[in-house]
């Protein structure tokens, strides 16, 4: 029996305040219409103001649950998040793209939690660029863009790394361009300006809500540029829903 929704999977971290990890990205999936699944990469201890401590899986123990859930279902959309290492995520998307070469991986490469705490801290050129060249989309704010590249400014930081795959430089961290994302991709850089005037305030996961949101889209057949643009509308609309940490999921 098929399903009339198409299935999406989010492959992050279990935060159990719901604000960031695999819970935001279902509710997300699931007011975008998806069918939402989810594997943990770590089971974090958190709130949306502190984060206490995390246990990761290994790469093996992920892609067991990957294998039981594509041997079921036909996913083509998939979304990364935290990730011990860059070891580990290389050998997933490896193994996602040696399963299904047509699948669009977007990797939300989060590199620290909001409250400050690391988590790949290593960055291996040549293992980045591995990864990269199998990802879709990454989705790196202003410092992941740099800390990523090397480079100082995130604009040329962005530039570079779009030479392996797809990148959404997010300005919400920016000094120059708050609010502001850029889309590289096909050699074109497209400006996506804030999409409402609604008075926002900060979240506790925000980056996953965004990353979620766009996979969501293009399982939905948008383009990657549409797909950026109406996640973009998203994420701000959940930013304005209440003035504390916690999101509420509004369609």
């Amino acid at each position: 029996m098929s399903y009339n929704r198409p299935i999406v999977l989010s492959i992050a971290g279990f935060d159990p305040s719901g604000g960031a990890g695999v819970l935001a990205d279902i509710k997300t999936f699931e007011q975008h219409q998806c069918l939402g699944m989810a594997i943990n990469t770590a089971i974090t201890n958190q709130v949306e103001d502190k984060f206490i401590s995390v246990n990761w899986f290994s790469a093996k123990e992920i892609i067991v649950h990957i294998k039981t859930l594509i041997d079921k279902y036909k996913i083509d959309f998939i979304k990364i998040g935290i990730i011990e290492n860059l070891e580990t995520i290389f050998e997933l998307v490896s193994f996602l793209k040696k399963e299904n070469k047509e699948i669009k991986i977007v990797w939300d490469t989060v590199l620290s939690s909001s409250s400050g705490f690391n988590f790949i801290k290593t960055i291996d050129e040549e293992t980045l660029i591995d990864v990269l060249k199998n990802c879709y989309l990454i989705t790196p704010n202003t410092s992941e863009a740099k800390n990523l590249s090397g480079l100082d400014n995130d604009y040329e930081a962005a530039k570079f790394l779009s030479g392996f795959c797809n990148v959404l430089l997010k300005g919400g961290h920016s000094q120059e361009n708050e609010g502001i994302d850029f889309l590289f991709y096909d050699n074109q850089v497209i400006k996506i300006n804030k999409q409402t005037l609604k008075t926002i305030s900060k979240k506790h996961g925000s980056g996953c809500i965004l990353s979620s949101a766009i996979v969501a889209n293009l399982a939905l057949e948008n383009d990657l540029e549409t797909s950026c643009i109406k996640s973009k509308n998203y994420i701000e609309t959940i930013l304005s829903s209440n003035s504390n940490l916690l999101a509420y999921h509004v369609a």
